[in-house]
């Protein structure tokens, strides 16, 4: 069939449209438009290459995902090797380091040196032929790597063609060296959703990149939310640069993801103060680093000092201080989440790891214990992976004697005394009675936290005794609590019950996707709760919708299309959601007030130090309803930084950068007076 002209010139505009969308988003951090109107404009050229197969090109967006599983990796030549680094341990060994460089080049004069973080993925390489990506290959050996094309393909953050530079030239081969990395809010969501589908967990996000850009069925890749940062080139033919730095402004000309933490550092002094500054911030990151790199800038004086073995003379890797420390088991016990699962948890010796003292980790299941062999008694190294929650690294075998005992984990639930189940093949132990007290406080104190509907006053305590009163049994009975039925509870005076009363009625008032972020679907945290929210606007489509409604939503994957089939298709959780509609609770998307032309639309804003009228999270979900995005951190994107009491390194930051600085007050002069 014949492609006519309007449609194959409207395929390439939709092309070109959501490669845009895609590169604001994923390497800009800068969205233009919604999730919504982005999935119109996704679905609509999906439709248009349904119908002319023609117009189908190896680099269009629809292509990211699709590819059938492979039977296994073809090996891939790189044709520069891939060379490895050198490290130095500490500031003294990098010092010696430039030294030698100063040495060989025979000069006295600080070296222009470019530094940046180092990152903890997998090392990629990526070839473009005539501005089309070709190949994208692991780093393998460093002379050569396994094909993994069709699964980089997947990473939004990846250009499938070259933007067009005004100012440099188009290449026709261009090799791009590149991590590819999970960020560690995503290696967070990962591991909760494999523990709770009873699958082994990761051991840290550089083990979750590498295994999801191994996995021979690409559309697993795709469901893993991995990310790419470019720091450097191979071969290039068709244009030259004379450093390091300059070839870093023109991947970012053409589209790649470069971090922009990285610079130049005239001497080793200055390399020493941004060392310092970058292990300063580690903690704020949302990415392992392990250190820095720091290359000699200028590429002729590269050439000149050359490789020795498989390392430049030319680079180094700064390495930070290791984050483990050791501590001893004192117990092991086990809690009980709102979905059933039994999570071994270490009890530990205090011990500070990276500023924090750290008395608990969680042990996952029964086989880590098992494959690690902990013991209660044993003195063990603990780590905070991924900057999350504190993990056991291993155990000490040269520190244990007779007194050690080992953990038999328990075959009935410590709470209601109901026998465990673990279907074959998984790892996760799960109580089945949905009714366990445990289970009930775990899916209300979900409910009432302050990413979903932020019940003021509902906390663990006040749950634990609610529950074991008998005044509620779930969610929905907590709309039915009044002053009267609280007054007799311990600690319960007149006023503390009618004000968690009060707190209660208040939450009626929350928007759609909090409430549906607060039913605990598996799998729907808050961001997704948002994105079905704007695909199916009330509660009524999102119960009715089909597997293939779900999944044609952008975001959505296999996964959740299931989790939410199945929570809807339980007649329990039906009639709760019926309760809870009788009881006022809002299952319809709120819409914005029209007649208001939002300042902060296509705004990008941080927040620093404490906020005193508003909370945190309901400051970041007004930016995000009046069409602004709201970050973790300053960049050169970040336009405006609401700044409170206590503001530390952002404030200082935004002020160096020259970003614009607003109170609290400010913030909420830009928003509808109803909303505050």
């Amino acid at each position: 069939m014949s492609v006519p002209d309007d449609i194959r010139v409207e395929a390439e505009m939709l092309r070109a449209e959501i490669e845009e969308h895609i590169h604001r988003y994923h390497v800009l951090d800068s969205p233009t438009i919604s999730d919504a109107e982005y999935d119109v404009l996704f679905r609509k050229l999906q439709e248009l290459e349904k119908q002319y197969p023609e117009l189908q090109t190896p680099d269009s967006p629809t292509q990211r995902v699709g590819a059938p599983p492979l039977g296994k990796f073809e090996s891939y030549a790189h044709s520069i090797p891939m060379l490895s680094l050198a490290n130095a341990m500490d500031e003294e060994e990098f010092l010696a380091f430039d030294e030698r460089v100063r040495k060989n080049l025979d000069v006295a004069d600080p070296i222009e040196y470019f530094a940046e973080p180092k990152f903890d993925g997998l090392a990629v390489e990526l070839v473009y032929r005539n501005g089309i990506l070709d190949v994208g290959s692991t780093r393998g050996d460093g002379v050569t790597g396994e094909n993994v094309t069709q699964n980089l393909k997947t990473i939004s953050a990846l250009p499938l063609r070259l933007r067009q530079s005004k100012e440099i030239a188009m290449p026709g081969l261009l090799e791009v060296r590149g991590e590819a990395i999970m960020l560690n809010s995503a290696f967070q969501k990962l591991n909760m959703r494999r523990e709770e589908n009873g699958q082994a967990i990761f051991a840290n996000p550089r083990n979750a990149a590498a295994g999801s850009i191994r996995q021979l069925d690409s559309k697993i890749t795709a469901s893993r939310e991995l990310d790419l940062f470019c720091y450097g080139l191979g071969l290039i033919e068709g244009a030259f640069f004379n450093s390091h730095s300059e070839s870093l402004n023109a991947l970012t000309e053409w589209g790649f993801k470069v971090n922009q933490l990285g610079k130049r550092c005239c001497g080793g002094d200055e390399v020493i103060a941004f060392y310092r500054e970058i292990e300063a911030v580690r903690e704020d990151l949302d990415y392992e680093i392990d250190g820095i790199v720091v290359k000699v800038d200028d590429f002729s004086l590269q050439e000149k000092l050359g490789a020795v073995s498989r390392s430049p003379r030319w680079a180094i890797a700064l390495k930070f201080k290791p984050r483990q420390e050791t501590t001893v088991v004192k117990d092991i016990i086990i809690q009980v989440g709102r979905t059933g699962a039994l999570t071994p948890v270490a009890e530990l010796e205090p011990v500070v790891v990276s500023g924090v003292t750290v008395s608990r980790s969680t042990l996952h299941n029964e086989d880590e214990i098992r494959r690690k062999d902990i013991r209660i008694g044993d003195a063990v190294v603990i780590q905070r992976a991924g900057d999350v929650i504190p993990e056991v690294v291993k155990v000490i075998a040269e520190k244990r004697d007779v007194s050690q005992k080992e953990y038999v984990f328990p075959k009935h639930c410590p709470v209601c005394g109901s026998e465990v189940y673990k279907p074959e093949g998984e790892a996760v132990a799960r109580c089945p009675n949905r009714s366990c007290p445990a289970q009930v406080r775990e899916a209300i104190r979900h409910f009432a936290s302050r990413g979903a509907m932020d019940i003021e006053g509902l906390g663990a305590k006040i749950v634990n005794q609610l529950v074991d009163a008998g005044l509620i049994k779930d969610v929905a009975d907590l709309y039915d609590l009044t002053e009267e039925s609280l007054k007799d509870l311990e600690r319960f005076a007149e006023t503390s019950a009618a004000n968690l009363v009060e707190a209660i009625r208040e939450s009626k008032n929350q928007n759609y996707s909090r409430l549906l972020f607060a039913l605990g679907i598996r799998h729907v945290g808050e961001h997704l709760a948002r994105v079905l929210t704007h695909a199916f606007p009330n509660i009524d489509e999102l119960q009715n919708a089909t597997t293939g409604d779900l999944e044609s939503v952008h975001e959505v994957g296999p996964q959740v299309a299931e989790s939410v089939i199945r929570y809807f298709s339980d007649e329990t959780n039906r009639l709760l959601v019926a309760r809870l509609r009788k009881a006022g609770l809002k299952f319809g998307t709120e819409k914005s007030d029209s007649s208001f032309e939002s300042p902060l639309e296509g705004k990008t804003l941080a927040f620093t130090g404490a906020l005193e009228a508003i909370t945190r999270s309901r400051a970041k979900e007004l930016v995000e309803k009046f069409g602004g995005r709201a970050t973790s951190s300053v960049s050169e994107k970040t336009d405006l930084v609401v700044a409170g009491p206590g503001a530390g390194s952002k404030l200082a930051k935004a002020r160096e950068s020259g970003i614009k600085v607003i109170s609290e007050e400010e913030f909420l002069k830009l928003l509808p007076s109803s909303e505050i």
